[in-house]
């Protein structure tokens, strides 16, 4: 059976039809406006299946112009007559291509009512999908030919509709220009539709061009700090292939610093010169003094104010000075911190001081403290090296505070593997510290402190995700847990840790107190359905102790459900959970992701 061609890009099907069909609508009413003193007010009832009614219902013309009083009886007219070719264009773009329109108009009580009756007929199905390449990817990378290859998300059986034929398109392309060959471009493109049969053959052309490799770094924007700020956090190598991550990766390192509102990077994608393309990174610089301030509520610590002041040129040699603090309801906390701005190989260097007071499950902690410490944060990873002196101080209902100092080096190490920062699905995060304490050496008692924490995301189809959780704490000495900074040591409880408890109310119960402890370990697993794409639900299980003593360790567990929103500032948890153990009810709320 004979088919006839069909290019919807030629076509410009791509282009929302109310725009598309706008023209002829504007002059039809600029050529009737001015002879037509009487106006029609009509309503229009659109009888369709469900699969294209919503789609004529928000675009079809007679349907969008019915909610304006001014359309004239000549400009009705033109709207009724116009009414089936607007159809059969609209639901031609989700694969019907044969509808049978029918447009009835009655005048009741001197208001017209238009309906319009559609048969969509048989959907058009995809019969056959190629995709062909030419350029340097077919002798460089098979492999990046066959990744972009898999994005094509349109197969033979589907539906076909305009929608899913573009972006499937657009896929394969960000596939080809996320590495090596940013001048990719599609070379060709054809839908051939057989309208007797209701099939539709495919084929794309897709042209990598040559290999792009990176130059040097052209900064502008630079009024108040020096631009080898940029410099020394930059991770990109002239003469690097091209890619994508690496790009997002400079921008992430130079947005990361304190200086900077916004940070845009434009890489040329000339293909007739793609050896050491130039790199154009334009940014917007903060003032030198910037005040912040915010207000919240968690359930773990109820409502919440917390302010910072900053001056970004400190010495005037760019050294960023900060006064922070946080006032809840259970702890009041400051501190002040000066930095350096980065070195030549992306660390930083600060000292600081800070004053904590947490009041939680009648234990009260004063914890003091003053350090140094280098820090350099690359692509997932940030590294913190720190020499923190703790002087800490601990009351209880029982009399007799006990206070605790230590003069502790430190290691934290941060990994975040996932694929989306703020609403992640598929990856992991991975959190690790180390630290020790030499007794004689400003310090009370000699111990080691370890500490790591994991979330692992595992997605399930398109709508479903399991989130797992492990977290361990130990502080190893032979002495008593009394004789370490009661900061250093570990509580567990609470909407980040084992939901269903009071927050931080698994731990040493001494007279009503719960007291920190040398061991901590818990783990959680989530099941979350989502149902549309901002709104899930999640059943979910935790389990935890904290323990001086191994050998007397008694596990918590709590269940739950909780429902899931995907807020503009991230991800809204509100749980209920129960734990098995007190037999309680306990809300949860958090923003953010829990770590």
């Amino acid at each position: 059976m004979a088919g006839r061609s069909f290019d919807p890009l030629r076509a410009l099907r791509v282009m929302p039809l109310c725009l598309r069909r706008m023209p002829a609508v504007l002059a039809a009413l600029v050529a009737f406006g001015f002879a037509a003193p009487a106006f029609a007010k009509y309503d229009v009832d659109i009888d369709a299946p469900r699969a294209v009614k919503k789609l004529l219902k928000e675009h079809l013309d007679i349907s969008r112009f019915s909610k304006r009083d001014d359309v004239s009886d000549d400009q009705f007219q033109f709207l009724v007559t116009a009414t089936p070719k607007d159809v059969r264009d609209l639901v031609s773009t989700e694969g019907y291509f044969s509808p049978v329109v029918r447009t009835d108009v009655t005048t009741v009580g001197g208001k017209r009512h238009v309906k319009v009756s559609v048969d969509p007929g048989p959907r058009t199905m995809v019969a056959s999908v190629q995709l062909y390449f030419t350029g340097a990817v077919t002798t460089e990378d098979r492999a990046q030919e066959n990744a972009a290859r898999f994005a094509f998300s349109v197969n033979e059986g589907d539906p076909f509709t305009q929608s899913g034929w573009d972006d499937a398109k657009n896929a394969v392309l960000r596939a080809l220009q996320s590495k090596r060959y940013l001048g990719a471009k599609i070379l060709r493109s054809q839908a051939r539709i057989n309208p007797r049969a209701h099939l539709a053959d495919l084929s794309v052309t897709f042209d990598s061009g040559p290999t792009f490799t990176l130059g040097k770094l052209d900064v502008s924007g630079t009024k108040r700090y020096p631009a080898w700020i940029v410099d020394h956090v930059n991770p990109i190598q002239p003469g690097e292939v091209y890619d994508v991550a690496r790009i997002n990766e400079l921008q992430r390192q130079v947005q990361n610093t304190p200086y900077y509102a916004s940070v845009a990077i434009d890489v040329d994608n000339d293909v007739s010169k793609p050896n050491e393309t130039p790199l154009n990174l334009k940014v917007s610089e903060y003032l030198f003094h910037s005040i912040r301030y915010g207000v919240g509520y968690a359930t773990d610590t109820g409502f919440h104010i917390q302010s910072a002041y900053g001056y970004l040129n400190t010495f005037g040699a760019a050294y960023p000075f900060t006064i922070s603090g946080r006032l809840d309801q259970t702890q009041q906390y400051g501190r002040v911190q000066l930095a350096m701005p980065p070195d030549s190989h992306g660390w930083v260097n600060a000292v600081f001081g800070s004053y904590t007071i947490t009041d939680v499950s009648s234990t009260k902690i004063y914890s003091a403290r003053v350090g140094v410490q280098r820090s350099r944060s690359r692509q997932n990873i940030d590294t913190t090296y720190s020499l923190t002196f703790y002087d800490d101080r601990l009351t209880q209902n029982e009399p007799n505070p006990s206070t605790a100092r230590a003069l502790v080096p430190a290691w934290s190490w941060v990994s975040r593997d996932v694929d989306d920062p703020l609403f992640p699905r598929r990856g992991n995060i991975i959190r690790a510290e180390a630290g020790f304490a030499v007794k004689g050496v400003m310090a009370d008692q000699t111990f080691a402190r370890l500490y790591t924490n994991a979330l692992q995301y595992v997605p399930l189809g398109r709508n479903d995700l399991l989130v797992f959780r492990a977290e361990f704490g130990g502080v190893f000495t032979s002495g008593p847990s009394s004789g370490v900074p009661a900061s250093l040591l570990f509580r567990a409880g609470g909407a980040n840790s084992v939901r269903g408890y009071s927050y931080l109310s698994i731990g040493n119960n001494v007279a009503g107190s719960i007291l920190p402890t040398k061991y901590m370990v818990t783990g959680s697993s989530e099941y979350q359905h989502w149902f549309t794409h901002d709104w899930g639900g999640a059943v979910f299980f935790d389990i935890g102790t904290a323990t001086d003593n191994w050998s007397d360790r008694v596990f918590e567990p709590g269940v739950g459900v909780g429902a899931r929103w995907r807020s503009p500032v991230g991800p809204v948890n509100v749980d209920v959970a129960y734990g098995l153990k007190n037999k309680s009810i306990k809300p949860n709320l958090t923003l953010g992701i829990a770590f």
